[in-house]
C-alpha cells in the first residue's frame, strides 16, 4: 500500500521555523518531521510514499535527492570530483515527490494526486506534522472490516481542535470548529478508498470540510479510536515538547529499534 503525506502548506502558525523551510522539514532529533512519519509507516511495512509538495518544495526534493549522502560516510576525491558513498543504513522506501501547487487546499492536493494513486486499492493519507504510536496494521484491519470509503484516526486533544461525533464506530458528525461534541478529534492517519476523490471538487476544496462532512452524512466515514500518544506540531511550544521527548529518549512515537 501507498501512504500519501501532505507537505505543501505554508505552516503559518509555526512561522518561527517555516520562514526557512516547509513544516514537515522541521527537525526533531536532527531528522525532519517527515522522516519520523515515514518511519512510523515503514515500521508497519508501508514502504511507498507520495509526498504532496508545494511551499518551498525544493527543500524536500533536495533532502531526498541527497538522502544517501546525508546518511552515509563519504569519500570525496577533490582532484577528480569522484564521490563514493559508503554503506549506510538506508530504508527501502520509494518516495514520489509531487508538486501539488503553492496555494492548493488539502483536498485539492489529494485530488491532484489521482494519477499517482491505485485505482482499486486502499491507501493511507495523513498530514506532515503529526506523530503517534499508532498501530498502522490495526488501523488497516479496522478499515477493511467495515467496508466504507474512509476511516479517520480519532484522538483526544486540546479544545482548540474541531470535534467528531460518533454513532458506534460510524462518524455521525464532523465538526471543523464546533461549540461542543464528544472530545474526539481528527488525528490524521486516514485509510481511504479511491472513491473518496469523487467528493473533492478541485484545488479550493478543504479536505476536512466539504468532503469529510459529506462522507460522514453519507455514512461512509468510520472512526478508529487511538487511545495512545498523538501530537501535532502546530506551534513552537509543541515542537519543543517533541524535541524534549526525543532528547530524553522518551518519544512514544519511536516504535522502531
Amino acid at each position: 500500500m501507498k501512504a500519501v503525506i501532505l507537505a505543501g502548506g505554508l505552516g503559518s502558525r509555526l512561522s518561527e521555523e517555516t520562514g526557512l523551510r516547509p513544516k514537515p522539514m522541521i527537525e526533531i532529533g536532527g531528522k525532519p518531521m517527515l522522516w519520523h512519519i515515514m518511519k512510523i509507516f515503514s515500521t508497519h511495512g508501508v514502504q511507498e510514499f507520495i509526498v504532496a509538495c508545494g511551499y518551498k518544495q525544493h527543500i524536500i526534493k533536495e533532502y531526498f535527492l541527497n538522502f544517501c549522502a546525508l546518511n552515509s560516510d563519504l569519500s570525496v576525491d577533490l582532484a577528480s570530483g569522484k564521490t563514493v558513498i559508503h554503506d549506510g543504513q538506508h530504508p527501502p522506501w520509494l518516495v514520489h515527490l509531487v508538486d501539488t501547487g503553492l496555494h492548493t487546499q488539502t483536498g485539492g492536493r489529494l485530488k491532484r494526486l489521482a494519477r499517482w494513486l491505485p485505482q482499486d486499492e486502499s491507501f493511507f493519507f495523513t498530514y506532515g506534522d503529526g506523530v503517534a504510536d499508532i498501530d498502522i496494521g490495526a488501523l488497516l484491519r479496522f478499515h477493511r472490516s467495515h467496508g466504507k470509503l474512509a476511516t479517520v484516526t480519532t484522538v483526544h486533544a486540546p479544545e482548540r481542535f474541531g470535534r467528531i461525533g460518533f454513532d458506534g464506530d460510524r462518524i455521525a458528525e464532523f465538526y471543523e470548529k464546533p461549540e461542543s461534541s464528544e472530545g474526539w478529534i481528527n488525528g490524521g492517519y486516514f485509510v481511504l478508498e479511491p472513491g473518496v476523490l469523487d467528493y473533492i471538487d478541485g484545488d479550493e476544496t478543504v479536505w476536512e470540510r466539504q468532503p469529510v462532512e459529506r462522507l460522514a452524512r453519507d455514512g461512509q466515514l468510520m472512526g478508529y479510536r487511538h487511545k495512545g500518544f498523538w501530537s501535532c506540531m502546530d506551534t513552537l511550544k509543541e515542537k519543543n515538547m517533541l524535541e524534549d521527548l526525543w532528547n530524553r529518549k522518551e518519544a512514544p512515537w519511536k516504535i522502531w529499534p
